[in-house]
């Protein structure tokens, strides 16, 4: 870079030398006659030394064009030079893979919930978005009944979603059928679950608009599932995962989002599950991703509740920063 900006130096004094040199030499050209030297003579004379003085100044004009043009091309040379480094560094930087930060011991934690959670008997492994689907149904019946229980399960109990499910089934559970439903006894069939009123409004809405734009089956992305009526990021999420059988994501939840940060899965605190699904994507292993939701879930219904949890008994009390805490008390 140095011997690049010296060069354009070098050339910059050139054109200074050149063009005194040319000035100079136009001052004492033979075509240059100063005034108080010049002798009458023909009309002829004088015009063809206007001519060779102005084509001489032309030729000077087009040299010092020519070195001018020549020192931008050589600062014009020096930016690509600058883009192109920068290009390179960028382009190393983004080929380094960055080892994700792992929490400490999540894997002995990971398998001592495991361990808690043998039996597998928690409300969401007995009454989850899993089993409120209707296996005898056609996958697009099972693909919008798993959208609709994870979209009555909102600030609802399984149990409460689960028995809304079961109504629903026996009425007919298919986008037809809800289509040609009243809203009013959508709500009947689903009450008591919370926000029952809305989320039979939501329900019958998004019945209209798969009949309409998916050929009555349901999106096979988060993007355009969340822009249903009534459908958030987690509702979409396990929509793919558990309708469609591909991992998209981790599902999170209260339950999810609170033990994540409880375990200290984060690496700080987060306000949202939104937050805690992104950070714990960020290093749990992919092959994990379905088997967190419900392992968490049902976890959380059945020891690492929201108010009282029972660190005592926990397998991670020595483990877990809150669990540490309440049994120290």
């Amino acid at each position: 870079m140095f011997l690049f900006l010296s060069r354009v130096n070098h050339v910059k004094i050139a054109i200074f030398n050149v063009i005194t040199v040319m000035e100079s030499s136009s001052a004492q050209s033979t075509y240059f006659i100063p005034k108080q030297e010049c002798q009458p003579a023909s009309s002829n004379m004088a015009s063809s030394s206007k001519r060779q003085t102005r084509s001489n100044l032309i030729k000077q004009q087009a040299v010092k064009i020519k070195l001018e043009t020549d020192v931008n091309e050589l600062l014009e040379e020096k930016v690509k030079v600058k883009k192109a480094r920068k290009k390179v560094v960028v382009s190393m930087e983004d080929n380094v893979t960055k080892e994700p930060i792992m929490p400490e011991n999540w894997e002995t934690v990971l398998k001592n919930i495991q361990i808690m959670r043998a039996k597998k008997d928690a409300p969401v492994d007995l009454m989850g978005a899993e089993k409120c689907a209707d296996a005898e149904n056609s996958q697009e019946v099972k693909r919008f009944q798993v959208l609709v229980s994870l979209m009555l399960s909102s600030q609802t109990k399984d149990q409460i979603t689960f028995a809304a499910m079961e109504k629903l089934r026996k009425h007919g559970l298919g986008v037809e059928n809800i289509i040609n439903t009243d809203e009013e006894v959508i709500a009947k069939l689903i009450h008591p679950v919370g926000f029952w009123k809305k989320k039979a409004s939501y329900i019958k809405k998004t019945a209209s608009i798969l009949a309409e734009h998916y050929n009555s089956d349901i999106p096979e992305t988060v993007e355009e599932l969340c822009k249903l009526p009534g459908v958030g990021q987690k509702m979409a999420v396990l929509t793919v995962n558990i309708g469609w059988d591909k991992t998209v994501g981790i599902g999170v939840d209260t339950h999810v989002h609170r033990i994540a940060n409880r375990l200290g899965w984060t690496r700080q605190p987060t306000k949202t599950p939104e937050s805690t699904q992104k950070e714990l994507e960020d290093w749990l292993p992919r092959s994990l991703w379905n088997e967190v939701n419900v392992l968490l879930v049902g976890f959380g219904q059945q020891h690492c509740t929201p108010v009282k949890p029972h660190c005592g008994t926990c397998l991670n009390r020595d483990l877990c920063p809150v669990g540490k805490s309440h049994v120290n008390r």
